[in-house]
């Protein structure tokens, strides 16, 4: 009885023997030895995990680093020390990204924005989208539940008096917000940006204004009166050019309804 269970242990633990031997021998000769560029990259990347940079994650955008086949500057969060990091590593000349946050294009506050009907559902704008596009009248705005908010990951988004507000100077300009909304009304602008339209409806006039005080109504007093041509109409709504725009805050001070408004976004820890 003894020698059948020990011969049974024996065969076990030779198999298991040869089987670590033949994995070892595997590894040593057919491994692909892993770039060590890799790990040291991917130690100067902030580890957000955002996917701003097109890949899946850090450790994605490392790997395309190493190989060479991905910019250096690609980092939404990591910005400018990022860029300049990865590109001194790598030996290229570093392509500073211009910096960006994340703003939400409504100002359908509680006191303006008209409700079409009571939502006592699921606590979140994806839910409350699915059924009639949302509680208020205005279909383009915002509906407070805090999607965006939750997917932030720096705490850089709260919800106050019904609409989401960016605290920018927290804002790492992952995107996660942009991509999260199912309303489509965050943006990335230029953190150098003076001015933004604080409304995403593509309603006409008269109805968004009916849906809510603060829309645009498509007036074209914006455009009509910006020296640069840099704000134009588009499907009934104001469209800023940030490109071309010189910061004079003529839109803002024409706009019948105050949805253009000028701003400012400071860093963390600068005076606004």
């Amino acid at each position: 009885m003894f020698i059948p269970i020990l011969t049974a242990f024996l065969v076990v633990v030779a198999v298991g023997l040869l089987a670590s031997i033949l994995l070892s021998l595997v590894s040593r000769y057919f491994g692909v030895e892993k770039d060590h560029r890799e790990a040291e990259l991917r130690a100067m990347l902030p580890g957000v995990n955002c996917g701003a940079c097109g890949y899946k994650g850090c450790d994605d955008y490392a790997k395309a680093l190493a190989d060479g086949s991905a910019k250096p500057n690609l980092c939404v969060p990591g910005a400018k020390d990022c860029a300049v990091a990865l590109a001194d590593y790598l030996g290229v000349t570093p392509e500073v990204p211009k910096d960006v946050v994340a703003f939400v294009h409504c100002d359908g506050n509680c006191a303006v924005a008209k409700t079409d009907y009571h939502y006592d559902g699921i606590l979140s704008c994806a839910a409350a989208t699915a059924l009639f596009g949302g509680q208020y009248v205005c279909k383009f705005g915002c509906l407070g539940f805090g999607d965006c908010a939750n997917a932030c990951p720096n705490d850089a988004i709260c919800i106050d008096d019904g609409i989401a507000h960016v605290d920018t100077s927290r804002c790492l300009g992952c995107g996660l917000c942009v991509v999260t909304c199912p309303k489509k009304i965050i943006s990335m602008v230029p953190q150098e940006a003076r001015t933004v339209v604080m409304c995403a409806s593509h309603d006409k006039g008269a109805d968004a204004r009916k849906a809510c005080a603060n829309a645009c109504i498509a007036c074209r007093k914006c455009e009509k009166n910006c020296p640069s041509g840099a704000i134009r109409v588009e499907n009934n709504l104001a469209v800023i050019d940030y490109e071309k725009c010189t910061h004079c805050g003529q839109c803002a001070a024409v706009c019948p309804t105050h949805c253009i408004k000028e701003v400012y976004f400071p860093d963390l820890g600068e005076e606004a």
